[in-house]
């Protein structure tokens, strides 16, 4: 485990050297980092993480994004997503796998009441459609590993909410 200051990251290159594969997860929140903070950690750190992965030697590229990202959205959240996940796959790695999971269901530790409400709704919903509006992270993180495994198709590869599913259950 290495730790790093994001705010400083070109100083720590020597951490993203020697690896094959990469895993990104990094995001917040704009109500915990405001606009401009969202877009620094959800766009450019992560962006600058996987220029760094490259650099020292990383091959495939694993990104959470979000289900909906786009580039053009109107929603800063999605198209904040859409805009990284550009950024990403221009970097030239070998592979690139996006996820897109739709709602994550998970219990967390900081308290975000309308999230927690949002996920109440659609663990209820995720009993009768379990693949189209949500997905439990454990499945997401297997859906990940799984996908370096058995790597897809093409230098480019974007998994929707029902395929992060099957692949989860791989």
């Amino acid at each position: 485990e290495v730790v790093v200051d994001f705010e400083r990251l070109n100083e720590h290159a020597a951490a993203f050297q020697g690896y094959d594969v990469g895993f990104c997860c990094l995001g917040t929140t704009r109500a915990k980092a405001g606009v401009d903070g969202f877009i620094r950690v959800d766009r450019d750190y992560v962006a600058q993480a996987a220029e760094l992965a490259r650099a020292g030697g990383c091959k495939h590229f694993v990104l959470q994004s979000a289900h909906g990202a786009n580039k053009r959205s109107k929603f800063l959240y999605l198209r904040v997503k859409g805009e990284v996940e550009n950024l990403v796959q221009a970097v030239g790695f070998d592979h690139c796998t996006i996820l897109q999971p739709a709602m994550l269901l998970c219990a967390r530790q900081e308290s975000r009441p309308a999230e927690w409400i949002a996920q109440q709704f659609f663990g209820l919903v995720a009993r009768v459609f379990p693949t189209a509006y949500s997905v439990p992270v454990e499945t997401v993180a297997r859906a990940m590993v799984a996908c370096v495994l058995q790597p897809g198709k093409g230098k480019v590869e974007v998994l929707e909410n029902k395929a992060i599913h099957e692949l989860g259950k791989a």
